[in-house]
């Protein structure tokens, strides 16, 4: 009796161990696809004309989250919404990704607590992340950030990790004569990845990090968010974390921060600051978009508005709505302070993934955009701007 019940109870054991490891192996990919959908469509219709113009475009995007997520990104997938291969295709010269720490349940545009339980702690878990990052967001942004660094050394020369703008000239000398190369510049979805120790700001420029927003959908350390309870500015140690960003040539994206953080962070530097991935409010009116006085003031400061892809910031998702959304922010800010971000793989559903970009821009030139400002708004902005602020 004593060896059946051994038997069953081994077998019991397997059982749990299998279902396990079929859970480990199939609930990330699940829970991505439920998170990153690009809604089901016939393929865009793209013109002679603006084929030729897209390939003959430098392009960038200020924003994708895909680091967050347990895909292989040098391997093109069939879910997601970013990998290397789908760059590729799509003509992307530099693209940012940026490393998601926190997120918290119930997340919304409105209002979230910043003790709400915590969704990318789940995530981190469900995914093996290292037990170090199970307890430190700065953990959780290093790991992320070497996950990319493990990208590039499998890529064979066909990635490289822009940290320096003489990185920035390099990638672009090298795609101007054929070669295979994106550029990538890491970033940080909110301040809080610095676990409230700003000694942690040198640790991430160290591991390549040139740019970080401020806040995500939750008040943190250094500020209000857009999405919190507070609507509050900078704190003290938000102030001298903006100040030592500046200093170092690091990105200060305004994406997720409160209206007033942002007129702060105006007031306190002269450098020039980005709102990553967004839209305009009088053409989309919903709290994630800035009132357009403010668009307009970091616009006058040299700074760069990230047209984003969903229907949260655009009202209309399609290549034709975010054309609309495009064709809105130059008649606010004017066409040089205009720039891509997508907000790719970041929890929302678009109309097209980053190989049909030139989706995009055949639906710029249909709705009358100019060739000059589409090579301004599909990339020439951001190389400008990350030439003049990433660090000598």
């Amino acid at each position: 009796m004593r060896i059946w019940v051994k038997r069953i109870l081994a077998s019991l054991l397997a059982v749990g161990v299998l279902g396990l490891a079929g859970f480990l192996i199939f609930a990330p990919a699940i829970v991505e696809k439920g998170q990153n959908g690009v809604v089901a469509h016939e393929p865009y219709p793209v013109s002679q004309a603006a084929r030729a113009l897209h390939e003959r475009l430098v392009i960038g995007d200020w924003h994708a989250d895909s680091l967050l997520w347990n895909r292989d990104l040098l391997k093109r997938s069939n879910y997601g919404q970013v990998d290397f291969p789908r760059l590729k295709a799509g003509n992307v010269a530099v693209q940012v990704l940026t490393t998601v720490t926190k997120s918290p349940s119930g997340q919304n545009y409105d209002q979230n607590s910043a003790e709400a339980g915590d969704r990318i702690t789940l995530l981190a878990m469900g995914q093996l992340w290292p037990f170090r990052t199970w307890n430190s967001l700065t953990e959780r942004a290093l790991y992320q950030s070497q996950k990319l660094h493990e990208f590039a050394e499998r890529a064979e020369g066909t990635i490289r990790i822009i940290r320096t703008r003489r990185d920035l000239a390099a990638v672009l000398a090298a795609r101007a004569v054929g070669q295979d190369l994106t550029g990538i510049v890491i970033g940080a979805e909110g301040g809080h990845a610095l676990d409230r120790d700003q000694a942690n700001l040198g640790r991430l420029f160290d591991a390549g990090f040139r740019l970080m927003g401020l806040q995500h959908f939750f008040d943190n350390a250094l500020g209000g968010s857009l999405h919190g309870r507070s609507g509050a500015g900078l704190t003290e140690f938000g102030i001298s974390v903006v100040h030592e960003m500046a200093e170092r040539g690091m990105v200060i994206d305004l994406a997720h921060s409160s209206q007033a953080v942002a007129r702060e962070v105006l007031e306190i530097t002269d450098v020039p600051v980005i709102v990553s991935h967004t839209g305009i409010f009088s053409h989309c009116q919903t709290k994630r978009n800035f009132p357009d006085d403010l668009m307009a003031a970091i616009a006058a400061r040299g700074g760069l508005i990230g047209i984003g892809y969903w229907a949260d910031v655009t009202c209309d998702a399609s290549p034709d709505g975010v054309a609309g959304a495009i064709r809105a922010a130059i008649a606010l800010v004017g066409a040089d302070h205009v720039a891509l971000g997508s907000d790719f793989d970041g929890a929302v559903e678009t109309a097209f993934d980053a190989s049909e970009l030139a989706a995009l821009t055949d639906a710029l030139l249909r709705a009358g955009v100019s060739e000059g400002d589409i090579v301004r708004v599909m990339g020439a902005n951001m190389m400008a701007f990350l030439q003049s602020q990433l660090p000598e």
